[in-house]
């Protein structure tokens, strides 16, 4: 039977765990305030964000006037224009650039500005710094791409699909993790390798270029174009312009969120355990805040 001293220990050992959990949550809280402060001050990076997407927009849209429409993929039983389905890959491909940047590029600054080992330093769980890392952009960067989406909607009079955006919305969800996963495994090379998150970047370009952002992935050789079938960007891509273009709803898109699924789930266990790793190891080296 169990002592009362042992029953004891067992409720202190439970309130510690809950006061540390709260503790963790405000801590998430100072993260986001700290982000939307940085972010505030720096308003027109919003705008010159904007202000690039349009003009890639504005260039697609006279190279669209040299595409011929046989080659564009239907949606919904209508076939695409050129304008709407590559705003949409645009849209994906800056989600897709951001998402994965913004915990790399946020360490290597902590690492610049000399803050790093203080942060890493305190008593704060690394999972709760991973997240403190991305929790603004969980929040901002889905209300980032359906702002963009709408914007270029009013002004190139692309129409999307009202109810579409629910499901694209939660395939953005779905997908997400697969991006903050390979950016907290961008984090943990940048510890290690102070700049090594390049060549992420690189592998995640090449996806999106493979992906179908910006052309039919008809128009890829063979064997590259059955790639696509694998590639978690392609595959979610594809989904956003089945709910967009098409007004697929849940049921519609429930597959691709099944397949994106196990890559979220991969690419998120696999930077978690990376970032934990290079950060017991700069801790026993004692280069956590060398740059």
């Amino acid at each position: 039977m169990t002592s009362f001293a042992d029953r004891e220990l067992v409720l202190a050992d439970t309130e510690k765990e809950r006061l540390r959990f709260g503790d963790d949550l405000r801590k998430l809280s100072a993260f986001l305030r700290r982000d939307f402060l940085i972010a505030w001050s720096y308003r027109t990076a919003f705008l010159g964000d904007l202000a690039g997407l349009g003009l890639a927009l504005l260039s697609f849209y006279f190279v669209g006037l040299m595409v011929d429409p046989a080659v564009l993929p239907s949606y919904g039983g209508e076939r695409s224009t050129y304008m709407e389905f590559v705003a949409i890959g645009l849209v994906f491909g800056a989600f897709v650039g951001i998402g994965l940047s913004r915990i790399g590029a946020a360490l290597r600054a902590e690492q610049l500005m000399g803050t790093l080992e203080s942060v890493l330093m305190t008593p704060t769980a690394p999972t709760t710094i991973q997240l403190g890392s991305v929790v603004y952009e969980v929040i901002s960067v889905p209300i980032r791409t359906l702002l963009f989406l709408g914007v270029i909607a009013l002004a190139f009079g692309i129409d999307f699909e009202l109810g579409g955006i629910a499901p694209a919305a939660a395939l953005l969800l779905a997908f997400f993790p697969f991006i903050w996963g390979l950016g907290v495994l961008s984090a943990g090379a940048t510890l290690v390798f102070r700049r090594a998150g390049s060549g992420i970047g690189l592998a995640i370009g090449a996806m999106t270029l493979f992906s179908g952002a910006y052309f039919p992935v008809g128009l890829l050789p063979g064997w590259l174009a059955a790639t696509a079938a694998y590639n978690p960007i392609g595959i979610a891509l594809e989904g956003m312009r089945e709910a967009l273009l098409g007004g697929a709803g849940f049921d519609q898109i429930a597959s691709d969120i099944l397949v994106l699924l196990p890559f979220s789930i991969g690419a998120m266990l696999l930077g978690v355990t990376v970032f934990a790793w290079a950060l017991r190891r700069e801790r026993r080296t004692g280069t956590l805040g060398l740059y």
